[in-house]
């Protein structure tokens, strides 16, 4: 039976709809908690891995009090190198960007240059066609996403960028035929939004000024049920091409 491995970093930054999603494949799915002192998995044959947010970053990989950042690094390469399905989410498509020899820097925006932070509800332009990526079919343009996060990946050499925001360009992005990278959420329900808003509502203020808050609670309104089909559609893509690789190349 296929199954997503999950690297979850935070308690409210959980796998969401590819949860869902995958439930209702009838994939199974084990969550592992790195940040809580879990070892890191040992993947075996039909398992992909599934690589969640957080507000740590890459460099915080040395940091004492964020050990096994440097281990999900190392399993990350393993994926690389045996070409293992992975797809990671926003930290997650950091460390992987990272893993594969790309870096990430603080997002910076204006003239000059100032400290800058993409978070709420924005479109993102898809940079290949849906015949050249069959994980971008069926999605359309305009339709917005949810954005959380102040840092920017700078793309390994051999990566392919597959979508960009006028702020951050490289917001999602493949690394050989098996792994994928999105800086943005597609994951995030409803209800975990809302906690994410209570619990680090400092830091989205900081990021958007005193009503960043009920920014984002409009933008939701707004923007939610077109940003729900839209993420599910790209979640299931992402699924399928994982599938079809476990599929065509089982790995012990």
């Amino acid at each position: 039976m296929t199954q997503l491995v999950v690297l979850q970093h935070l308690e409210r930054e959980g796998p969401g709809r590819f949860a869902e999603e995958a439930g209702r494949r009838g994939w199974g799915l084990t969550v592992c908690r790195p940040d809580l002192g879990q070892p890191m998995p040992r993947l075996g044959a039909d398992q992909a891995l599934l690589v969640l947010g957080g507000p740590m970053g890459v460099a915080d990989i040395g940091s004492p009090d964020h050990s096994w950042l440097a281990a999900e690094v190392d399993l990350l390469r393993e994926c690389l190198d045996c070409e293992r399905p992975v797809i990671g989410l926003c930290l997650g498509a950091q460390l992987l960007a990272f893993a594969a020899g790309g870096r990430v820097e603080p997002l910076v925006a204006g003239d000059p240059p100032g400290r800058a932070y993409e978070l709420g509800w924005g479109p993102v332009d898809w940079t290949q066609s849906e015949a050249e990526e069959p994980v971008l079919s069926g999605l359309g343009a305009g339709a917005p996403v949810l954005h959380w996060h102040g840092d920017r990946i700078r793309l390994p050499a051999g990566a392919t960028l597959l979508g960009s925001t006028e702020l951050c360009a490289e917001q999602m992005f493949r690394i050989g035929h098996h792994a994928h990278g999105l800086q943005f959420h597609v994951e995030v329900t409803d209800s975990a939004l809302e906690r994410w808003l209570r619990e680090d509502a400092a830091w989205v203020r900081t990021a958007l000024g005193p009503d960043g808050v009920e920014q984002v609670r409009e933008g939701q309104a707004r923007w939610g049920e077109a940003a729900e089909h839209q993420g599910r559609r790209l979640i299931n893509n992402l699924l399928d091409r994982v599938a079809a690789l476990l599929g065509a190349f089982p790995l012990a």
